[in-house]
Parts: structure tokens; C-alpha cells; sequence
């Protein structure tokens, strides 16, 4: 099963909900962290990374001895990656999505492909507790691709949790795609609120089961309690605002470790979350 943990703002304390979750879980279980352009959550897991992968992807390399400039190419392309200026052809690789299609429609085989960077995959570990993450090129402009490759390493032996990055843009699609179920993160605050509604309109979008966690609830109003009501969105936890819970998190350390009854609340979350996905005895057991 893989579970995503999203959230229609940052701040939310989506990563605290993927991290303990994930450690609570323990061996067999897998965290993939997909906010590639700021990951935090080795932070918190400290895992022993063994391997860095570095990710490219294909761009368009103009031969413009071949060229004609027909402008067939830039025709195709949505994304204004290429474009016929004056006697030249310019590719914009930093715009490029990788389709292809402009190699295909070039009538002088003019147009190759090659490597562009985009940044590192990170593997490694923790007590059995497989992890990896995505750490986007400075400059580079589009995560998807990456959040991909990280994905691409989710193990159907293994449960997975996705630590999705906030919004409800683009990477967030990426990450929460395919997923059987969706974890969301809100608090209950104004802009909480504003950013959950948006967050419940993509996934059911995509048409993926989702439950809520909100934390610190004793905070705030009533007001996000009463739409989830109005959706018929469960509440599977609430997290207090809590002097040790923010101490925990400010010292970068486990929840589930420095307040141990923490454990058992992640495992009936999880329970909670393989009923509502309809994996029945198939996922992990707690």
C-alpha cells in the first residue's frame, strides 16, 4: 500500500505525520521524501545514506548544420522550449518537459537528445526503515521529474509512505498519483482551512480515498471540524499543541520515541487507514 501525506500549505506538520508514522511502522516499511526542493525529513529519520544517484533527463541538442529551420519543432512544442529567432533555432532547455516530440517531427533529423541534471536521489536506512529522498539542482524549474524518480523506487513488498510537498500544485500531483490513499495535514486555523479545501479538491480529483489529521487542534475554531463534517471527511487524529511535542520537534527528535504512547496512536492511525483504503489483511500489519 502506499500512503501519501499532503497538505494544501507548509507548516502543517505534514513531515511530523510521514516521519512518525513511517518509524512506527518500523522494518518492511518505506519513506520516500518528495518535497525534492526542500526535503527535511532525514532531519528527523537521520537515516545512514549508502548511495547518492544522480538523476538527468532528456533535452533537445540542435545540429544546426542540419537545421533548415522549418520551426516545426517549436510548432509542437507547448512549453516554448524552442524557438526560431532570426537564422538560429534556440533551445530553451530549462523549459524542455522531455517529450520527445521534437525529434520526432524534425524532417532533418536535426534534433538529438541529451542529459541534462536535475538532481540526486538519496538511499539509505534506519533500524530497517528503508529511506530516500529527492534533492533538486539550484536553479532547476521543475521538480515532477524528480519526485518520479523517487517514486520509481517504491517497493510493492514494502509498505510506502510518500512525504508529499505542500500545495496542490503540480509536484504535489506527482507525489499523491497512484497512491491508495491520501493523508492530509491541516490545522485549524483561517488559511488552514482555505488550504484544506483546495487539498480535498485534488484528491478527489484523482479519485483517491483521503482522511484528515489535525494538529495542534486545540487551537484556532471549529471551522475546519465542520467542513470535514460537511464532506464527509474522517478525522482519523488530532495532535494537541503541546510543550514536549515542540520541544521534540525543535531538537529534531522522534515522537514516537520521546513520548513512547505516541507509537501506539500512529499504529491505530494506520489500522484507521487500511480500513479506509480496503486493504483488509493485505497491507502490513500493527
Amino acid at each position: 500500500m502506499i500512503i501519501s501525506v499532503a497538505s494544501g500549505k507548509g507548516g502543517t506538520g505534514k513531515t511530523t505525520i510521514a516521519t512518525n508514522l513511517a518509524l512506527s511502522l518500523g522494518a518492511g516499511a518505506q519513506l520516500l521524501d518528495c518535497d525534492v526542493e526542500e526535503p527535511n525529513a532525514h532531519l528527523f529519520i537521520k537515516p545512514d545514506i549508502r548511495q547518492v544517484v544522480t538523476v538527468t533527463t532528456p533535452v533537445p541538442e540542435v545540429d544546426m548544420q542540419k537545421c533548415t529551420l522549418c520551426g516545426k519543432c517549436a510548432e509542437i512544442c507547448q512549453f516554448k522550449a524552442l524557438v526560431v529567432l532570426g537564422r538560429t533555432l534556440l533551445p530553451f532547455v530549462e523549459l524542455c518537459h522531455s517529450c520527445g516530440g521534437c525529434m520526432r517531427v524534425c524532417p532533418e533529423k536535426a534534433i538529438r537528445e541529451t542529459g541534462r541534471e536535475m538532481g540526486v536521489v538519496e538511499i539509505g536506512h534506519r533500524n530497517g526503515l528503508e529511506f530516500l529522498h529527492g534533492r533538486l539542482r539550484v536553479g532547476e524549474a521543475m521538480s515532477p521529474p524528480l519526485i518520479r524518480e523517487v517514486r520509481a523506487y517504491a517497493r510493492p513488498d514494502r509498505l510506502t509512505i510518500i512525504d508529499a510537498p505542500p500545495g496542490t500544485s503540480c509536484p504535489v500531483i506527482a507525489s499523491m498519483r497512484g497512491a491508495d490513499f491520501v493523508l492530509l495535514v491541516t490545522e485549524p486555523t483561517p488559511f488552514g482551512l482555505h488550504d484544506l479545501q483546495l487539498a480535498v479538491g485534488a484528491v478527489r480529483i484523482l479519485g483517491i480515498p483521503c482522511g484528515l489529521v489535525i494538529n495542534r487542534a486545540d487551537m484556532g475554531d471549529d471551522r475546519v471540524r465542520r467542513y470535514a463534517e460537511e464532506e464527509a471527511l474522517p478525522i482519523l487524529m488530532e495532535i494537541p499543541f503541546d510543550r514536549r511535542i515542540a520541544e521534540a520537534y525543535s531538537r529534531g527528535e522522534m515522537l514516537v520515541e520521546v513520548l513512547p504512547e505516541w507509537k501506539a496512536r500512529f499504529g491505530a492511525l494506520y489500522r484507521r487507514i487500511q480500513a479506509l483504503a480496503g486493504s483488509g489483511s493485505e497491507g502490513k500489519q500493527v
